[in-house]
């Protein structure tokens, strides 16, 4: 008997040893090292951040082990992220996790870290990063063999991570894994996004990774491209089991010939069934239509169920800035008074005085609430909570450092930032924007985008902060008529002048505010010799005589920029300038612009429009906030070319 229970042992030994070396790949955690990122700044509180950080890693373990998930998140103090390859096993995905703790864990005290294997992607961050989607710093990783057959590998690799990028954002779980033979050839593909964002930053993610792994091609057998949300690889050696690939047929609108006698069936059923819930559709709409309505469309509170903010004593806001004391005011806005302020905890925080200058005050109060109490992003300013017990109205927000943007351009710290803080700052409110009025449930329009209302955290990440005058944009209307409200100077003509509102409004002011970063200059200010123009004006006339690095601010060390991708983010800016406004680009093409290493030749911005406005109320009118557009001389200037 236990002759019998040896030889069996060592047959099976040999069984799966015959496995592990025919496939080796499929039976172990892939833990090659792709890359680790440690944040240059270190946790306040290391103690409390140790524990917190701790708790997030035995959540994330949890998931995985307990709840068999490939994908992790932590509502902890400390955000976690973890994202395993859907072809790994629950016990190869756990000991990826397992190894990318411990290699995290070298990162210290860092508030942010990062670790990378081919099997999985392990972060953290002290701000919430889950709808992260791309960042600087994305890249290919090439590997170190050649292809032998270059030629015939390139056209299909490059063919399968098209149809990776394409598919992969329609799928439920944004993954796919697939292999494709042709010319001779066989390649392995995959692609992934995290799940915490959405199908249009999944697709922007994988199009910024497609551009980048095209770099290994055709030289390289097998490549890897990675960002904040998204994994592409590609190899001519499998790298997982067919019996965990991906028909991505489906999601890629159409298939061949083969699908047709299927494609019918599945036609009659699905129109049978989409017949019946049209029906239904009717009766509800019936049904519904007759209840009384309690909110109007593109108002915010009938937007969704929001979430109520956080209430603070007004006793205790008042102590916290000394009385509203001159000496702790940070700064002054259209509707109010931004004061610093210390709470009981030792916290600090900024707390907006809200004017009560106008019948308008309780309902901008109100928006601002309700709408940022809900939208979260790490480009937005958080707000904290609110005090509305007293006659005065009180916003409560996570306190900004480094205070505006503005200081830094033309105030009293201008030329302390450098060009890769104005690129990261540039890309930042893109991100921002792109969040607003893409990837929240209902586009929202900022409005007032300029660089006053653009914070800086310690780190000089930009926020998007002063959501008054916010508007929704109801998803069955292209635009809003509306009353102009916004700052002279960064506001698109169209809007300024007709009252056409979109969120390419939101675009053409990002634009400016560009300009503003790259140039150290205000939009609108003549008086700095030997410039007699606006700004737009001269960054047009520049990229007209193919000279627009004369743009750059003059404080900025020419050893630290490169002249082409400074060349590029102009002309980004001009792009984002230009009427009419379906010629701007959306906020999400503009992010993946930035972050690609391509010139932007392919499309060539054409003349900008802007308002012009008597010299004597031009910087008056672009320090007022919810200016009537009838306060200003004026007039359309539409630049012809040379």
């Amino acid at each position: 008997m236990a002759s019998y229970v040896w030889w069996w042992w060592r047959l099976m030994v040999v069984i799966i040893g015959s496995v592990l070396l025919q496939n080796p790949v499929f039976s172990q955690p892939q833990t090659n090292l792709l890359g680790k990122g440690c944040s240059q700044y270190n946790a306040t509180n290391l103690p409390d951040f140790f524990r917190r950080l701790n708790a997030s890693f035995v959540d994330l373990r949890n998931q995985l082990s307990n709840q068999d998930k490939r994908f992790a998140t932590t509502q902890q103090a400390v955000y976690a992220m973890i994202e395993c390859r859907k072809y790994l096993s629950r016990a190869d995905c756990v000991s990826c996790y397992d190894s990318a703790v411990s290699l995290i864990r070298t990162c210290s005290g860092a508030n942010g870290a990062r670790v990378t294997y081919d099997g999985c992607f392990l972060r953290y961050e002290s701000n919430n990063f889950y709808q992260d989607t791309t960042q600087p710093g994305n890249a290919e990783i090439c590997g170190n063999r050649t292809s032998s057959q270059p030629n015939a590998l390139s056209p299909v690799a490059l063919q399968l991570l098209n149809d990776l990028s394409t598919a992969t954002p329609r799928t439920s779980d944004f993954f796919a894994a697939t292999k494709r033979e042709a010319s001779g050839v066989t390649v392995y593909g995959v692609a992934q996004c995290a799940e915490s964002i959405t199908e249009s930053g999944c697709r922007d993610c994988l199009t910024v990774a497609y551009k980048n792994i095209e770099g290994c091609l055709p030289k390289y057998a097998e490549g890897r491209a990675v960002d904040a949300a998204c994994f592409m690889r590609y190899s001519d050696r499998a790298f997982f089991a067919d019996n965990t690939t991906t028909d991505i047929t489906p999601f890629l609108g159409g298939g061949g010939s083969s699908n047709k006698k299927k494609a019918v069936i599945i036609g009659g059923v699905v129109g049978g069934v989409g017949l019946l819930l049209i029906v239904l559709a009717v009766f509800l709409w019936y049904r519904l239509s007759r209840k009384p309505k309690t909110a109007e469309r593109g108002n915010i509170l009938g937007a969704t169920e929001l979430r109520g903010p956080v209430s603070y004593s007004f006793k205790d806001l008042k102590i916290a800035t000394k009385d509203f004391n001159e000496s702790n005011k940070l700064g002054e806005g259209g509707f109010g008074d931004v004061y610093k302020g210390t709470l009981k905890n030792g916290n600090v925080v900024a707390v907006k005085k809200l004017a009560i200058m106008s019948s308008r005050a309780k309902a901008d109060f109100e928006t601002e609430v309700r709408l940022i109490s809900n939208v979260h992003h790490r480009n937005l300013i958080r707000l904290l909570g609110c005090s509305n017990k007293a006659s005065d109205l009180l916003l409560v927000y996570e306190y900004m450092a480094n205070g505006s943007l503005e200081r830094y351009l033309y105030g009293d710290r201008r030329g302390m930032l450098n060009w890769k803080q104005r690129f990261n700052i540039i890309f930042g409110t893109a991100r921002g924007l792109a969040y607003l009025h893409e990837q929240f449930h209902v586009c929202i329009i900022h409005r007032d985008i300029k660089s006053s209302n653009i914070l800086l955290d310690d780190e000089f990440q930009p926020k998007i902060a002063d959501f008054g005058l916010v508007r929704l944009l109801p998803e069955d209307q292209s635009h809003v008529s509306t009353k102009f409200a916004g700052t002279m100077g960064y506001t698109a003509p169209e809007y300024a002048i007709h009252g056409h509102l979109t969120e390419k409004v939101d675009v053409y002011s990002f634009g400016v505010v560009v300009l503003e970063i790259i140039s150290g200059r205000r939009s609108n200010d003549m008086q700095i010799e030997p410039v007699t123009e606006y700004l737009l004006e001269q960054a047009w006339k520049l990229h007209e005589t193919g000279t627009p690095v004369k743009l750059v601010d003059e404080t900025l060390d020419p050893n630290e920029y490169n002249e082409q991708e400074v060349k590029k983010v102009i002309e980004i800016a001009l792009m984002c300038t230009q009427s009419p406004a379906n010629l701007r680009p959306s906020m999400s093409e503009v992010v993946v612009m930035l972050l690609s290493d391509r010139s932007t030749e392919s499309r060539t911005p054409s003349r900008p429009t802007i308002i012009s406005m008597d010299k004597s109320k031009a910087f008056d009118a672009s320090m007022t906030t919810g200016s009537s557009a009838s306060t200003a001389t004026n007039t359309f200037s539409d630049f012809t070319g040379r």
